[in-house]
């Protein structure tokens, strides 16, 4: 069984990842959405929550599993026996910061190659954190996101509104 774990913070989930994760599915029998625990960032969601919305998203997709790590990615995919690291790449700016990181893990775990996949064009202009600050000032973000995440946030603007 070829697995791939597909690594980030998903704070939050987008159509973006979505895509990326379909693609995935494709290629390999097992990916693991590997939601990043940082403690020196204050996320829009708890781990938790994008765990669980994650989880809505995929809709019981059985090639699919959702875990959170801390520390090292290549680390994690050891532990998870991965072959691969899925990274989405929407624009020539990602590439460079994710193909130096994809030297430096092969570095640290030889046997564990970066996949890039592009996002779909139309999902080329999504980012967390433009969801999150078009969200937060109330825009709506409901194309951007799967069904579960723009409930999530309906209900984040209708707390801090009350």
């Amino acid at each position: 069984m070829r697995t791939a774990i597909y690594p980030g913070s998903f704070d939050p989930f987008t159509l973006g990842h979505l895509d990326i994760l379909e693609r995935a599915c494709g290629i390999f029998d097992r990916v693991i959405v590997a939601v990043l625990r940082n403690p020196n960032k204050t996320p829009m969601f708890s781990v938790e929550d994008r765990i669980e919305m994650i989880r809505e998203s995929v809709d019981g997709n059985p090639a699919v599993e959702v875990a959170s790590f801390e520390g090292l990615t290549v680390e994690f995919a050891g532990r998870m026996e991965a072959v691969a690291i899925v990274r989405g790449l929407r624009a020539t700016s990602d590439f460079e910061s994710e193909f130096q990181m994809a030297l430096f893990n092969r570095k640290l775990a030889p046997g564990v190659t970066t996949v890039f996949l592009m996002t779909s064009f139309a999902n080329v202009f999504l980012s967390s954190s433009l969801i999150k600050e078009v969200a937060g000032h109330g825009g709506d973000v409901e194309f951007a996101v799967p069904p579960s995440v723009a409930r999530r946030l309906a209900r984040l603007r209708e707390n801090r509104s009350s």
